[in-house]
């Protein structure tokens, strides 16, 4: 009858532990919001870029000096606000939090940019732009293609900073 005793306890730690398990891994579930770390990571990202983009339009209209980078800072505002206002909305419906300032590095950028002399504004914020909007346009494709419940937020607002990015680069040309 010992022996038959010294084989049970295994089955009931084992049983133990597995409940634990469970029990751990679901009170860990319920807690994070529904898409998780990486879905939490690239609406962060994608709201503080648009907090920044807001920010940078806003710049270039106020400091560039040609047309075209004052015309395309209001097309940046605009659609940035849109897309921010998306944005906001579906991080609240998939429970994930949103920032409410750029990050740092987008703060530096920013105040660079601004504390040029007005000359030098132009190019520079032409070259930061088609910069950005490049990783942009890429991080937003990696998004529209996984299988994430943000793809078709990201599948949307992939041909908006692929027309920033055009404006951009139209920008740094000397036509």
């Amino acid at each position: 009858m010992s022996t038959q005793k010294s084989h049970r306890w295994p089955l009931v730690i084992g049983a133990a532990a597995f409940a634990l398990s469970t029990v751990s891994a679901w009170s860990s579930a319920s807690a994070a919001p529904r898409g998780g770390n990486k879905d939490q990571q690239f609406m962060t990202e994608a709201i503080q870029g648009d907090l920044a983009e807001i920010q940078m339009g806003k710049l270039a209209q106020e400091k560039g000096q040609g047309d075209r980078v004052k015309q395309f800072g209001k097309m940046l505002e605009e659609d940035h606000s849109e897309n921010l206002q998306k944005a906001q909305q579906i991080a609240d419906k998939n429970g994930l939090k949103k920032p409410s300032e750029p990050n740092a590095m987008q703060e530096r950028a920013y105040r660079k940019l601004s504390n040029l002399p007005a000359g030098k504004f132009d190019a520079s914020f032409a070259g930061d732009m088609v910069r950005d909007h490049q990783k942009d346009v890429s991080k937003y494709q990696k998004e529209a293609n996984s299988t994430s419940d943000l793809a078709d937020f990201a599948k949307q607002t992939v041909p908006v900073l692929q027309k920033h990015l055009q404006a951009a680069e139209a920008l740094t040309s000397k036509k």
